[in-house]
């Protein structure tokens, strides 16, 4: 039995590979078929593109790979504006978000243990729901004869209700509505734990508490807030259903492109190929900026 021993992982082994088992089905898989659908032909069949492997005759197989899906994506300046666009709408999306969760995170962590609880309690409470319902609600809450401007005709403050609906107002109040816990969660995981003392030997020095969190908090929460934004400015790029519910019909969004290359044109190869530069443009980005955060934490570490 001690051969069967050693062919058999161990437990770490079994262990650390789960996740990597996880990224290879979930990810890598379903990465792999949509880049090999980017390199195909659209076809009138059911799957609506061309095989790429395909036999030339009996002994030789040809491979076609088409790149002008690719091309298409550069001479087309609706996919540019659309992935401008959507880099915008996340951009101003995560800021607004980091801008209204660092405070809540920072309250959170600094109040008492079991008003954490409950504050806790409430961010992750909408999660309870349905993300569908919860942008629903908003439709409920910013139309023209919605709880918003109903309230404000009855104060007598407006004479005549006000366009929130399908415009750009609407998308970014969804989005940080939306998107707001992914903000708050590591930025409270980050301040809760933060060592209280050094705030009060910056106090014995002669700093002020506005300096104390510009010089001590805030450098030690940075993983927080790097983290936070992520969370928030990836999945935000390619949403489609806050912009397709909340904001103006011609808006355009990357996610809306895609949900029309897929269902309404049937052109899957291109869809393919606006999801896979997507990709890239996310994450290529995201490693030269996680490189050269190893860097530094190397070199301070050095030093």
């Amino acid at each position: 039995m001690s051969w069967l021993r050693r062919l058999l992982p161990g437990g770490r082994t079994l262990v650390t590979s789960v996740p990597y088992l996880w990224l290879l089905l979930f990810f890598l898989i379903p990465f792999v078929i949509v880049l090999k659908i980017s390199f195909s032909s659209a076809a009138i069949a059911m799957p609506p593109y061309q095989p790429l492997l395909h036999w030339a005759s009996e002994n030789v197989m040809q491979v076609q790979l088409n790149l002008g899906n690719y091309l298409f994506l550069v001479e087309d300046n609706l996919y540019w504006k659309s992935y401008l666009n959507s880099i915008l709408v996340a951009g101003v999306s995560t800021l607004l978000c980091l801008l209204i969760g660092y405070p809540l995170a920072y309250a959170m962590a600094r109040s008492s243990p079991a008003n954490r609880n409950i504050l806790l309690l409430l961010v992750i409470l909408p999660f309870w729901t349905s993300f569908l319902l919860r942008v629903y609600a908003w439709i409920g809450i910013l139309k023209n004869n919605g709880l918003i401007n109903n309230t404000l005709m009855a104060l007598g403050v407006i004479d005549q209700p006000i366009q929130m609906l399908q415009t750009d107002f609407a998308v970014y109040v969804g989005m940080v509505y939306s998107y707001l816990p992914f903000m708050i969660l590591p930025l409270y995981a980050n301040l809760e734990k933060m060592d209280l003392t050094l705030l009060e030997a910056a106090a014995d020095l002669g700093c002020r508490p506005w300096q104390g969190f510009l010089k001590v908090t805030l450098p030690l929460s940075m993983p927080g807030v790097v983290a936070g934004c992520l969370l928030v400015f990836i999945p935000a790029v390619g949403e489609f259903v806050i912009p397709s519910l909340l904001g103006d019909p011609g808006m355009l969004m990357i996610g809306k492109v895609l949900w029309t290359e897929f269902f309404n044109n049937r052109d899957w190869p291109v869809a393919s190929a606006v999801a896979i530069a997507l990709l890239l443009f996310l994450v290529i980005p995201i490693m030269f900026f996680q490189r050269a955060q190893d860097a530094e934490a190397g070199g301070g570490a050095h030093r």
